[in-house]
């Protein structure tokens, strides 16, 4: 059912809202998008944050990496189960990604594509640890998305240096199933 609710999401809707602070996220909880990435926060913090995304009636997913407090070891992702009410989680990190879908929670793993042992690496970790939806960053690189989205089994998000509507339409053109920002301008395209 959930990821349903996030594949139908990603169809209505490609623009994922991000927040990095608590201004971002009360415009966040406004936009048009039924996605909310969150970027910030702290162990003492993030279950409040997951809530007020969730009271506007959106999917909440927590950046692992970016969560104050948060070890990089899986326990941290068995905390977000049990302490939050998100619908799923963002890493780097493959061994959070895999413990997310072990708790049931949608993984979006994250990659940084800046030489071609890192484009490699999407593919085999794809394959390995199976997320639900990969994050090529930056987002501004229509061939390596085209590749990418005919290559992996799974969506493709874009993300990182997305700055006007023709980067979104440059992203979902070569592929992308959705583009991630924290450009609130983008988020009401």
């Amino acid at each position: 059912m959930l990821q349903n609710s996030f594949q139908e999401q990603l169809e209505d809707c490609p623009v994922i809202a991000a927040a990095r602070d608590r201004e971002g996220l009360a415009r966040c909880c406004q936009s048009e998008s039924g996605i909310v990435f969150i970027l910030f926060g702290d162990v003492c913090t993030i279950s409040e944050i997951v809530d007020h995304v969730k009271s506007a009636g959106k999917l909440a997913f927590v950046h692992m990496d970016l969560v104050n407090g948060l070890s990089s070891r899986e326990i941290s992702v068995d905390y977000i189960r049990k302490e939050t009410n998100a619908d799923g989680i963002i890493s780097t990190k493959q061994p959070q990604i895999r413990r997310g879908k072990e708790l049931g929670l949608y993984t979006v793993h994250r990659f940084f594509v800046i030489d071609s042992a890192a484009y490699e690496n999407v593919e085999k970790c794809t394959k390995a640890i199976r997320p639900d939806c990969v994050e090529l960053m930056p987002g501004v690189m229509p061939k390596v998305i085209r590749q990418m989205a005919e290559t992996l089994s799974v969506p493709v998000i874009a993300g990182g240096l997305i700055s006007d509507k023709e980067d979104i339409i440059a992203a979902l053109d070569a592929g992308a199933a959705s583009i991630s920002t924290t450009k609130e301008e983008l988020w009401f395209l």
